[in-house]
């Protein structure tokens, strides 16, 4: 091969650039600055050419495509611009001129490049289809990772192309559609944590001695509030290992209530509760203040059905997996609407249940928690749900916002939840 032979083609980087502009300032010929660079001339002066910038006259500083009629002969030709020439600092009338630079080089050349692949790679038709669903996935309040695992066979978009679609306003959408963009709060600093008031057999630290296998498979416990004039609440119980979340009615948040809610999912799948209600984990609110009427079976009273411990006062980040999933819980029973949980019957428990347990979890492969729970239990993950009245919900029909309790009262003839 010969010394001075051209590279296979690649396109030219800001060294080269910054190589033509010093050549072009020391007056050099192309053929002299392609032979430097073991370029083609061509591509040298079709560079030069392409990416000059105006730095006298109409466009200051934009790429000077053409010369203008009055323009210096030798812009016509090689160098194509003022570089090099000897009027360039002082003495030049002329009212238009031009050089060339090679960061502004660089930059046009980026711009150029963004500009070729912005767009849709894909038919006017095809995209409208994906960017309905996308929309009415997201106004039932599905996330775009949820929706790319979901449609896949249909959209064929990953949940970051979905996320930038929605960013740059495709089909009159905006990140102000999705909950989480514009949902954030200021973080809270973490106070110091204090002992327990149950005992150092029940606090966390004695919780975190237990094998690594009973930990993963706990029990997440907490209760979710309405209107600060509601009497009702809601106590949730989150399984780890499935991310299933089970929400029961109470009449009051008193220790009492929360006896009475284990007692009724107890006697309602016996079986499943010794199978994944064994060890729980709770807060120090005063409605878990009874640990023996928690662990006390409502099948046995001389038995224990379970054994609680209780996270650290100010540290709900100990049982972060159930306070998670309140966000997805929340979805369906916002605050600040008016919902009031004193109208929240158990059907609507059980519709607000089988649509939180069906929506597809990226953490779990696209599988839901129902999925879940059935394939590690069988027959009696199957009588716990029949016993709280959760069903599947198809992809199709999974609605992630009020409306689907909403849907169900009308359909029963009950009235909203707000007024």
């Amino acid at each position: 091969m010969r010394k001075n032979a051209s590279k296979p083609y690649r396109r030219l980087d800001r060294s080269e650039r910054a190589a033509i502009e010093r050549g072009l300032d020391k007056r050099k010929s192309c053929r002299q600055i392609a032979r430097e660079l073991r370029r083609s001339p061509s591509t040298v002066a079709d560079e030069v050419a392409r990416n000059r910038t105006v730095c006298r006259g109409p466009n200051k500083g934009g790429r000077a495509a053409e010369a203008p009629d009055d323009a210096c002969p030798k812009l016509l030709s090689w160098p194509h611009c003022c570089n090099g020439c000897r009027f360039r600092r002082y003495h030049c009338s002329r009212r238009w001129r031009c050089e060339y630079s090679a960061a502004r080089a660089q930059a046009l050349a980026d711009a150029e490049l963004r500009e070729s692949r912005m767009g849709v790679d894909r038919g006017e038709a095809e995209f409208e289809r994906a960017m309905e669903l996308i929309r009415s996935d997201v106004a039932r309040g599905l996330s775009p990772e949820q929706i790319a695992l979901a449609r896949a066979a249909e959209i064929g978009a990953s949940a970051s192309t979905i996320y930038r679609w929605i960013g740059r306003g495709y089909a009159g959408m905006s990140s102000l559609e999705l909950r989480r963009r514009c949902g954030y709060k200021p973080r809270s600093h973490a106070e110091p944590s204090r002992q327990t008031s149950h005992g150092a057999a029940r606090s966390f630290a004695a919780f975190m001695e237990l094998p690594g296998e009973e930990r993963a498979a706990a029990c997440e416990m907490d209760t979710v509030l309405g209107l600060k004039s509601d009497r009702r609440c809601l106590l949730t119980l989150y399984l780890r290992a499935f991310k299933f979340q089970i929400a029961l009615p109470m009449p009051d948040k008193t220790a009492a209530s929360t006896g009475s809610a284990l007692d009724m999912l107890e006697k309602a799948a016996p079986k499943a509760f010794r199978r994944l209600f064994s060890l729980l984990l709770t807060d120090n609110g005063a409605e878990f203040a009874d640990c023996a009427g928690i662990e006390r079976s409502a099948l046995d009273p001389s038995a224990r059905r379970c054994s609680v411990y209780y996270c650290d006062a100010r540290q709900s980040q100990q049982k972060g997996g159930c306070e998670r999933n309140h966000v997805e819980l929340r979805k369906i029973l916002p605050k600040g609407r008016g919902i009031s949980f004193d109208g929240l019957a158990g059907r609507d428990c059980a519709v607000l249940m089988s649509h939180l347990n069906s929506e597809p979890r990226p953490s779990l492969g696209g599988m839901c928690a129902i999925d879940m729970l059935l394939a590690a239990l069988g027959d009696d993950g199957r009588a716990l749900l029949d016993a709280l009245g959760v069903e599947k919900v198809p992809y199709g029909e999974l609605d992630m916002s009020v409306g689907a309790i909403e849907a169900a009262r009308r359909a029963r003839g009950e009235g909203p939840l707000a007024p």
